[in-house]
């Protein structure tokens, strides 16, 4: 299957970027920190232009947070469970000489999801965008028109972005192509905070429910997020979402495989505990137990705020937990039966999305009355659970906090407000027969991934500057030292974390040279 690929000039500029990493690469050596999706993926990027490549994972698998943990015959995926911009991953692809459909299946998720209100209405999110928009004006007719805009503003952010934020770091010189795409006219309220241009844009408050929730996809506050981050529902509504035949874990198995037939050496068990350095320049890393591996260049694919400790920067700035972005608690269900009539994802709404926010982001704690997500990939892919089973993904937002102890009266707290949305939703008793396989709390999360208090997308989006001028890509007192990952630019999600890797991979074809 194919799906759009960016400009002609685009192609071409990204093969001549790739003809440069070759022409001075030459067999020298990176050492890539963490396994997880970015790192994977630049390892690869890396090898296929004639590197020699260490990758150096702390725990025992690969994958970072896009992992699996299989019960069973319950394979339930604990990291992203939607795949957007497809033609990302072809171009990781058929940059080291694969295609994509040789190696993953992509199936097209319809409806893409259903929202449930507090109220006890529903929307469905179906694919076709004139079916999505009537279904908009049965709530409020005038809503329709107010939406279109909403979504043409992303349209067009998403379009500016796709020419410079997402093509190359906004810490670089821009090109003169940079230049011309950046003189395309923007809407003015892409400067304003998300939230007031959905509230000027729609009037129904389940409808802007809905757009607000875009927001926490990047675990940040709509009302602090600047309107540009519209791209985000325009990426989805008007490019679909798709899953991987097998769970979203299939695609970091393939990619460890390709990186193995690269002659990657992958290093599970190894603890990287500091960057080595000579003078300026990053030099390799010592591993936990005295071993050291020499590098020319160094990647860190993991949370940017962990590059201080790294490098034994004991008075580096300590980040504040306000700057975090959101966490979350995932309830992982196994069910023999099936749940027919549900769709692969749904959302059941809090009866005050205000107040949500407040809760995470101003008190810091798990909501009172939680936005709760339902995602069940065995309705679109069933190879997932045994035959006649389903697995049930049920997850709400939480805040960041080093301080949290997940105890078991604090998850319990949180477990019965979650299952009392479902239950007040009507979703419950089809659950009643269900196996808990597993609670994945943000301490799990931070003490599996070493992400500062289970932030899953390192800072958050708040403010123009923190939204698109995130952690560079190339260290800047630091030579040699480069980084790749969620926590730094573009930022958050599968497909931007590989546009991190592309990126990464240029800027040490263009910098590194002998």
């Amino acid at each position: 299957m194919a799906f759009v690929e960016p400009g002609v000039a685009a192609v071409e500029a990204r093969q001549a970027d790739r003809a440069k990493i070759r022409a001075v690469a030459a067999g020298r050596r990176a050492v890539v920190i963490g396994a997880g999706l970015g790192g994977l993926a630049v390892a690869l990027r890396l090898a296929s232009a004639g590197w020699r490549v260490t990758v150096c994972e702390r725990y025992g698998s690969i994958g970072g947070k896009m992992n699996q943990i299989e019960e069973g015959g319950f394979r339930f995926d604990t990291g992203p469970s939607l795949i957007t911009m497809p033609w990302v991953f072809e171009e990781l692809f058929e940059a080291v000489g694969e295609r994509l459909e040789d190696h993953i299946q992509m199936v097209r998720v319809a409806p893409l999801c259903r929202y449930l209100f507090d109220d006890g209405s529903r929307l469905e999110m179906t694919v076709r965008l004139p079916d999505w928009l009537a279904s908009i004006r049965n709530f409020e007719g005038r809503d329709a028109a107010g939406f279109l805009r909403f979504l043409s503003m992303g349209a067009a952010a998403l379009e500016l972005s796709r020419a410079t934020f997402f093509e190359r770091s906004p810490w670089e010189r821009p090109s003169m192509a940079d230049l011309a795409a950046l003189r395309r006219p923007l809407p003015l309220r892409t400067v304003l905070p998300y939230a007031t241009v959905v509230e000027r844009s729609c009037r129904d408050p389940r409808v802007r429910q809905v757009l607000n929730r875009y927001t926490t996809y990047v675990g940040s506050d709509p009302r602090r997020t600047p309107a540009m981050l519209s791209v985000i529902p325009a990426i989805e509504m008007l490019h679909g979402g798709w899953h991987i035949r097998g769970g979203l874990y299939r695609l970091v198995r393939v990619l460890g495989a390709l990186c193995e037939r690269h002659e990657v050496g992958i290093r599970t068990g190894a603890h990287v505990e500091r960057i080595l350095t000579d003078g300026n320049r990053a030099c390799g890393v010592g591993l936990r137990g005295g071993e050291n591996l020499p590098a020319d260049v160094v990647v860190m694919n993991g949370d940017a705020a962990r590059l201080p400790r790294l490098l034994g920067q004991t008075t580096a700035s300590a980040e504040r937990e306000a700057d975090r972005s959101l966490s979350g608690l995932a309830l992982l269900f196994a069910l023999r039966g099936k749940l027919d009539g549900w769709p692969h994802h749904q959302v059941l709404f809090s009866g005050d999305y205000s107040r949500e926010f407040d809760d995470l982001f101003e008190r810091r704690r798990f909501p009172s009355d939680p936005t709760v997500y339902v995602n069940v990939p065995t309705r679109t892919d069933p190879s997932m659970a045994p035959e006649g089973c389903e697995i049930v993904f049920v997850m709400a937002n939480a805040p960041a906090n080093d301080g949290d102890l997940w105890d078991v009266s604090m998850l319990g707290e949180a477990r019965d407000r979650m299952l009392a949305r479902l239950d007040r939703a009507g979703l419950m008793s089809a659950l009643s027969g269900a196996d808990l396989v597993a609670e994945l709390t943000p301490r799990w999360l931070a003490d599996s991934f070493d992400m500062p208090g289970g932030a899953i997308y390192g800072a958050n989006s708040h403010g123009p500057r923190r939204a698109f001028l995130r952690h560079p890509n190339k260290a800047r007192r630091v030579g040699g030292l480069y980084c790749v990952g969620g926590s730094v630019h573009p930022g958050g999600g599968t497909p931007t974390v590989l546009m991190s890797a592309r990126i990464t991979a240029d800027l040490i074809g263009k910098y590194e040279r002998i």
